[in-house]
């Protein structure tokens, strides 16, 4: 291709405002635009000669083929949406951090709708991902009505919950009840016998579990077992929880959190404001090991959700039910285990 050649195609203005085409590739190229199309389209029969022009011409010019006009053409994508509430806080941030890298590994576009958990804010959020033709959908949170697993399985769209379970789906949940229970037999072996656990007002079915496992647990070895909420699962909730928990005596000597950001908001309320050691007067134990949960300041024994590992057994339910729409519906269960760290040590292999 000469300079002239070059020139002569050189983008407008308003073309510079737009993606190059695939017929500013054919123009450059000095070949047909179906050649450019089967130039980039897998398994096509196109000469080497011509290939060369057209890879060639697509480098200068910066081509990239459309996917989303493919996608739609094929009425299908690769786009895959992630929903969630809040999804900066806490584990959920870390768990959003894993999905979208998992997605794109397997090949697909995540679209992360940050939605309320209303009726109107959810079917939003769906009503989005169905218009884009998005190829599946995976819920972190919030509670979908009827209406919205009834719209995506109208649009053959699969859906995979994270830490709930609805009918219909596919689900991956973390061993809530398993984890609780240990920790309500760990503490009480350890000697102690006031137990509290620090929950949400938030009520979802994840801190809701625990609580109640916990809870549970406790009534069983003959313990009573406090109960603190606040009104959100955060460390302001934590905070509230403490406040709650530890403004009547005798003060809890063991305390399980719904999740780690709760445990962070508690200990820091029972050190600067009731004056008790931690793990000296007070156990804590956590739920969900983020990073913060080791730091100096925390040393947060807690059980530990591994984000990589749940992510990809969701990619793999996506996959899975991508492939085979009529399978049954798969419920995975993960786990956690235990980092023992200072705020409650445990006996060498407690708690497996």
């Amino acid at each position: 291709m000469t300079d002239d050649a070059t020139n002569s195609i050189k983008p407008t203005r308003r073309e510079r405002m737009r993606f190059v085409s695939a017929e500013q590739v054919a123009r450059l190229a000095g070949v047909s635009r179906s050649a450019v199309s089967r130039t980039f389209t897998p398994g096509a029969s196109v000469a080497p000669a011509t290939r060369e022009k057209v890879l060639r011409a697509a480098d200068m010019l910066g081509y990239h083929v459309n996917d989303l006009a493919r996608g739609v053409l094929a009425n299908q994508s690769r786009l895959v949406g992630i929903v969630a509430t809040r999804p900066e806080v806490g584990f959920r941030a870390h768990l959003v951090a894993a999905l979208t890298k998992s997605l794109i590994q397997r090949g697909s576009v995540p679209i992360l709708i940050n939605t309320g958990q209303t009726e109107e804010e959810m079917l939003a959020a769906q009503k989005i991902l169905i218009g884009h033709r998005a190829e599946a959908t995976i819920i972190l949170s919030g509670s979908p009505p009827a209406s919205f697993f009834e719209l995506a399985h109208r649009n053959g769209q699969p859906l995979v919950v994270i830490g709930r379970s609805e009918p219909g789906a596919d689900h991956v949940r973390a061993g809530n009840s398993e984890a609780s229970r240990k920790a309500a037999e760990a503490f009480f072996r350890q000697g102690r016998r006031r137990l509290a656990v620090a929950g949400s007002l938030s009520g979802t079915p994840s801190i809701a579990e625990r609580e109640t496992a916990f809870t549970t647990a406790g009534r069983e070895l003959g313990l009573e077992v406090s109960l603190g909420r606040g009104a959100d699962s955060d460390y302001e909730g934590g905070v509230s929880a403490a406040r709650l928990l530890f403004s009547k005596q005798p003060c809890p000597d063991a305390v399980f959190c719904a999740n780690d950001q709760i445990a962070f908001g508690l200990m820091d309320f029972v050190r600067a404001k009731v004056g008790l050691r931690i793990p000296e007067d007070v156990a804590v134990i956590g739920f969900d090991d983020v990073p913060e949960a080791g730091w100096l300041s925390y040393r947060l024994t807690t059980f530990r959700q591994d984000p990589q590992i749940m992510a990809q057994c969701a990619v793999e339910l996506v996959e899975r039910r991508l492939m085979d729409p009529d399978l049954p519906p798969a419920n995975e269960r993960v786990v956690p285990a235990l980092v023992s760290r200072g705020s409650f040590v445990t006996a060498e292999g407690e708690l497996g």
